[in-house]
């Protein structure tokens, strides 16, 4: 053992769950640090309690008033400083549930110690999470990530200040270069809808601000300081844009153009996931939609290139089907074959004035005027991590492509089995699963809480607010994360699993720390993770960026040339033959 740094106080009560510890002069305890004491139990023998220092105080003893302490300073009055760290129990070993003792030693715990404390000596597969306040490694056990024993991860933060998404990143580059999945390595893949910019389309790109220093903290994590190895990316087709390239500008190469055709929006009955916002499950038009929904199935004929016949029209693009609709809702004879046969028209026009309203943020989503191309479709098939980037996007069409694309991964993760693993990232879960209504998308997300651990597929949602999600997908959660808070959101019960002391620091807490709370461990630990070793904006890349690692485009347009920062660059080369007359 270390030296000691203090001694079980005897004023005050110990209980086999929490108990006090008095300093030794020159020694100090900080939040967070771990600390172990032993007595000898009859029968027993030597027990050994475990605890992590959840608070700190000073104060002097000898002292009566607050002004005393002038009198202290100055040498007039006698009076001893005494800090108390107060501890809270982790792990007894053996499991007997006696205080420890009074006056007995208290340790630093480190090594085999800190291990045992902590858990770590249990988990055959842990994965890296950061570094502890003693600069040692944290762990999470990968049975409460892979859906052994448990599933799913809750990040809650204040937007800008919380780093959720850059935990979530790394979380997902040590699951996936730790070792800790094993052989599973190989079909485990990660699913992210980016909402914030264009910063996740540079994962494959080393950061040029990685210095040697930074590598140490990868290297002491067990991880290599390397960007993602197998990355895809996709992003919504330009606006108006004849040929469909993707809408991206910091990105010119190695980035898809995804977009649904519409003869897969009619089959695949898509329209109800155009009224994606949470609404009372008592409007009647929810009961038009899926009525329509069926008809177009029914009725749609695909003619090629993603375009449908109906009613022996030839459709091409959203706007034509929207008008379609609405001619038949308003024809008094075919009203009732499209809307049923008790629909009201207060009923028809309401549900008309949310589908025509659905023209402009989903008509670059749904066409039939654009070459069908493989690549088009959003899939997490030939690599490890694809990127949605939805940043572009209105609100509803990142409803809508959350909800298509969750929809169909599930229904692909339940027809292939639960043999690999598919990690979906959300961004503002509280957008697509708010505590208060019901929606398609939310009752996918609600499927993946409850049964997604048993698919393989497991939820990562990142949100502002934990208070404002669906309870049932946070009290799935296994895994806990909370970052910088805001006050009033701090007190919500929903984070009652943190000790006073954390919910106090939450909100102080700056940029890169986390608390992580996990089923194995009794008290949530505050990690501090590292600066990204791959690239988040543009001018952390190199300058020259190469097609995706498993990159295709999207098979409209030729590939752009590799991005490089002489704006001249991509300009044809003059030759001989520019001379030559027309």
């Amino acid at each position: 053992m270390s030296e000691p740094v203090g001694r079980v106080v005897g004023t005050e009560d110990a209980t086999p769950l929490e108990w006090s510890v008095a300093l030794a002069p020159g020694q100090y305890l900080q939040l967070d640090d771990v600390v172990v004491a032993e007595r000898d139990v009859p029968g027993f023998g030597r027990v050994r309690t475990s605890g992590v220092v959840t608070q700190v105080t000073a104060r002097h003893e000898g002292a009566t008033f607050g002004s005393d302490v002038f009198l202290i300073a100055d040498g007039v009055l006698p009076a001893h400083v005494q800090e108390i760290a107060e501890v809270t129990t982790t792990r007894v070993e053996p499991e007997c549930y006696v205080p420890p003792m009074p006056g007995a030693f208290v340790h630093r715990a480190a090594g085999d110690e800190r291990a045992q404390a902590l858990y770590f000596d249990t988990m055959d597969r842990k994965v890296p999470v950061g570094m502890g306040r003693d600069g040692e490694p944290v762990y999470i056990d990968l049975e409460f990530l892979d859906g052994t024993r448990g599933g799913h991860v809750s990040i809650s933060g204040v937007s800008g200040v919380a780093t959720k998404t850059s935990f979530a990143l790394f979380l997902l580059y040590g699951l996936f270069r730790s070792g800790a999945l094993g052989k599973r390595a190989v079909n485990a893949k990660a699913l992210i809808f980016s909402v914030k910019g264009e910063d996740l389309l540079f994962l494959d790109q080393p950061n040029v601000h990685l210095d040697d220093d930074l590598r140490a903290a990868y290297a002491r994590l067990g991880l290599p300081a390397e960007p993602f190895a197998s990355a895809g990316f996709f992003a919504p087709p330009t606006p108006d844009d004849p040929v469909g390239r993707p809408y991206v500008s910091g990105r010119p190469s190695g980035v898809s153009a995804f977009w649904w055709t519409l003869a897969e929006f009619c089959t695949g009955e898509l329209l109800p996931y155009v009224f994606a916002d949470a609404e009372d499950e008592r409007n009647q038009y929810t009961m038009v939609v899926h009525q329509v929904a069926a008809r177009l199935r029914r009725e749609a004929t695909p003619v090629g290139d993603g375009a449908v016949q109906l009613g022996g029209r030839i459709l091409r693009t959203y706007d034509d089907l929207v008008e379609f609709v609405s001619d038949q809702l308003l024809d008094e004879e075919t009203r009732r074959d499209w809307a049923g046969p008790v629909t009201g028209t207060g009923t028809v026009n309401a549900f008309l004035r949310r589908l025509r309203s659905s023209v402009k943020p989903l008509r670059t989503l749904v066409r039939g005027d654009l070459p069908d191309v493989p690549s088009r479709r959003v899939t997490t098939e030939g690599r490890q991590v694809t990127v949605v980037d939805l940043h572009n996007l209105p609100e509803r069409a990142q409803r809508f492509v959350v909800g298509v694309v969750l929809a169909a991964e599930t229904a692909r993760k339940e027809a292939a089995g639960s043999a690999g693993l598919l990690f979906t990232m959300i961004d503002e879960l509280n957008k697509y699963a708010p505590r208060e209504g019901s929606s398609p998308i939310k009752e996918v997300l609600l499927d993946i809480a409850e049964r997604g651990r048993s698919l393989g597929i497991i939820l990562i949602g990142a949100q502002q607010t934990a208070s404002e999600v669906e309870r049932r997908i946070v009290s799935n959660s296994s895994v806990k994360v909370v970052g910088r808070l805001d006050p009033a959101e701090a007190g919500r019960p929903e984070y009652g699993f943190l000790p006073p002391a954390q919910r106090a620091r939450a909100v102080l807490a700056k940029p890169g720390t986390m608390f992580v709370s996990q089923p194995q461990i009794p008290v949530p630990l505050a990690v501090e993770f590292p600066f990204p070793a791959w690239a988040t904006r543009l001018s952390e890349t190199s300058g020259e960026l190469p097609p995706a690692t498993t990159g295709s485009t999207n098979g409209a347009v030729p590939a752009p040339a590799p991005y490089t920062r002489d704006p001249f660059a991509r300009l044809p080369v003059a030759t001989d033959d520019d001379d030559a007359p027309f």
